[in-house]
Formats: structure tokens, C-alpha cells, sequence
């Protein structure tokens, strides 16, 4: 049995503080002390925890549909400061909604002999939806935390949470 690696999605300013560009909402600021609480659980078993990171260029399409947000380098796109990053985590930049897209995680998890992903972070219909169903294609078994995704739209985190599961994302 591998490792055990645990990806923190989005946990940044820009979505997760009342300030940012993209604020989620209450919902993603109630994740905090569960996402807290599952890196801590992750790192003492050994696991890896990965977080991933929206990282945009000025200019990217994306904003076109959801408005400037976790500009690279800019304060939106820092992790929220209550998710200490330790030494051995890991940090990886995206652009896209799949955090395997155009990034160094699946060589990440390859490396660290990781059998067993888990996810939790923002937004549920997107990012993690998104990545979830890129891990099922590559051959990991992956674990959404119903506890630990929040999402903008109550209606879309439900439809995600049901869709995942259907496709065979693991709901704890």
C-alpha cells in the first residue's frame, strides 16, 4: 500500500478571506479547522500534503468567466495564513481547473509513492470536481471530504458531490 497524500485546493486569500476577489463565502471559511485538522492528521501519518494553488498570469482567459483572481505573486494568491505551509509540503502552481493540468502533480505523487488521494478545499464544483476525476483517469483512488469542499453555489457542491460519486470518487 502506498502513501496517503492530501490536496489542499484553493485554500488562498482570494477565495477564502471576506476580502478576496472571489470569496466563496462562509462556507469556505468553516472549512478551515477540518482542512487544519486533516493535514495535520496526513502529515503525522507520514502522507504528503500537496497544496494547490490558482496562479494566474494578469491576462488569463479565465478571467473572463470568473473576474481577476489569484493574480501570481499577488496577496490573493497566497495560502490563507490559519494553513501553515511545513517543511515537506508541497506547493504547486495551476492555471486551469485540473490541478494536473500542466503541473508537476501526478510526477509529485508518482514519486512519493502515493496509492490514496484525498481532497478538500474550494470550490467543489470546480477545482475539485475537476481534479478528482483526472486522478479516477490516472489510477488513484481519490477521497472527496463531503466535511472539507465548500463551493459558491449550494445547488453546484451538491450536483459535484453526487456526480463524483457516480464516476467513482470515494465520499467520506
Amino acid at each position: 500500500m502506498g502513501k496517503v497524500a492530501l490536496i489542499v485546493t484553493d485554500m488562498l486569500n482570494d477565495f477564502i478571506d471576506p476580502e478576496g476577489a472571489l470569496y466563496v463565502g462562509p462556507s469556505g471559511r468553516d472549512l478551515i479547522p477540518f482542512v487544519a485538522q486533516k493535514a495535520a492528521e496526513t502529515r503525522d501519518g507520514r502522507g504528503v500534503v500537496i497544496f494547490m494553488c490558482d496562479a494566474h498570469a494578469p491576462d488569463d482567459r479565465e478571467f473572463e468567466q470568473f473576474g481577476a483572481h489569484a493574480v501570481h505573486g499577488s496577496w490573493g494568491s497566497q495560502i490563507i495564513p490559519e494553513l501553515p505551509f511545513l517543511s515537506g509540503d508541497y506547493r504547486e502552481n495551476k492555471t486551469r481547473y485540473s490541478a494536473l493540468f500542466n503541473t508537476e502533480l501526478e510526477n509529485i505523487l508518482k514519486r512519493e509513492g502515493v496509492s490514496q488521494v484525498e481532497l478538500v478545499g474550494v470550490c467543489t464544483s470546480i477545482c475539485v470536481m475537476f481534479t478528482a476525476i483526472d486522478l479516477l483517469d490516472r489510477g488513484f483512488h481519490c477521497r472527496v471530504y463531503q466535511e472539507g469542499v465548500a463551493d459558491f453555489d449550494p445547488e453546484a457542491h451538491v450536483f459535484a458531490l453526487k456526480h463524483m460519486e457516480k464516476l467513482g470518487v470515494e465520499l467520506a
